[in-house]
């Protein structure tokens, strides 16, 4: 009977749809490595990224190497690294961006370090954490629920053409409107139920970012090497445009850290990528399941003609993992 198998076949891709958003939503949340609060004692850089991403974690470096004296900032932008021993492992990405004559621009070498393994570690290991969420999960989360919504949509279209197709039939041939009516409640349900948000920073993250950012200004005990912690406190929670004493520095680096035009703009820089414009690129990890091995920002999907990381994002704020209404580029293949 044609209203039979109507029925079964709407509640079969229901089904299979429902179970695939509430699996993937299952995996975005959990946690692989789930540990208390750090509380204070957080790491200066996964402080940076958790506060403001990818380009905060290379900002607060560069603050960090220039106050110790291992970096020189021209006031035309070029790097100059006089470091030879790495501090940490995103001292040796940006050591190694810098290339072999250790000058880099600033703009391309804060890209660079931005998308490197070992400033998506931190990442990752703060999504292992429950303080973030992973964006390669929240991609797959999306667009299992993108999946879900278009079944939902098909319910009722397909009633509707059912109803027309069987308009001369018995009532007994005709959709069930009563089964049909429990499939859109049960998928609207399970759709609420499993809507992932739209930023990245988790309940824990944010109340880790409320420990920092209190009365008392922040000094971290790890990370901070010679420099001045209470300096770096404020760079990795507020970034550079809250006050640096070297003026010409702040200048530099607030002018390295605005947004690189999209592909295909007319303004397009001669790179041709926006992987790792903006504030803030992050992809999650290649491997969905690891706390950080790999991240697949900086690979093949990054750092060639993506949009990864494109200028309306900024991962990381404490209202919203994207800082913006964008969910660190929107519908683009990083962090979406």
């Amino acid at each position: 009977m044609w209203h039979t198998t109507h029925l079964t076949v709407l509640t079969l891709l229901l089904i299979a749809a429902g179970l695939s958003a509430v699996v993937t939503f299952a995996r975005a949340r959990r946690r692989s490595n789930p540990t208390d609060l750090p509380g204070t004692g957080i790491p200066l850089l996964d402080a940076a990224f958790l506060a403001g991403g990818p380009g905060r974690v290379v900002d607060t470096v560069l603050v960090r190497m220039h106050q110790e004296g291992r970096v020189i900032v021209s006031r035309g932008g070029l790097v100059t690294v006089t470091a030879n021993t790495p501090y940490d492992d995103v001292e040796a990405a940006l050591i190694v961006a810098a290339g072999d004559l250790r000058q880099r621009d600033l703009p391309g070498l804060r890209r660079a370090v931005m998308t490197s393994d070992a400033v998506q570690r931190i990442g990752d290991r703060l999504a292992a954490h429950g303080l973030m969420l992973d964006p390669a999960l929240l991609r797959r989360a999306r667009s299992a629920r993108r999946r879900l919504w278009l079944v939902l949509l098909a319910v009722p279209v397909s009633t509707i053409a059912g109803f027309v197709v069987t308009s001369g039939e018995p009532a007994a041939e005709r959709p069930v409107v009563g089964g049909v009516i429990a499939l859109v409640v049960v998928g609207l349900t399970v759709a609420l139920a499993t809507r992932p948000g739209r930023g990245r920073i988790t309940a824990a993250g944010r109340r880790q970012l409320s420990q920092l950012t209190g009365t008392t200004p922040w000094r971290p005990r790890h990370g901070v090497g010679i420099a001045s912690g209470a300096l770096l406190g404020v760079v990795a929670l507020e970034g550079v445009d809250a006050g640096l004493p070297d003026e010409e520095l702040q200048a530099a680096m607030l002018a390295a850290a605005r947004p690189v035009p999209a592909v295909g703009s007319p303004s397009s820089s001669s790179s041709g990528s926006s992987c790792g414009s903006g504030p803030a690129t992050w992809c999650g990890s290649s491997d969905p399941g690891s706390s950080g091995s790999g991240s697949s920002c900086g690979s093949s999907s990054c750092g060639s003609a993506s949009s990864c990381g494109s200028s309306s994002s900024s991962c990381g704020s404490s209202s919203s993992s994207c800082g913006s209404s964008s969910s660190c580029g929107g519908g683009s293949s990083c962090g979406s």
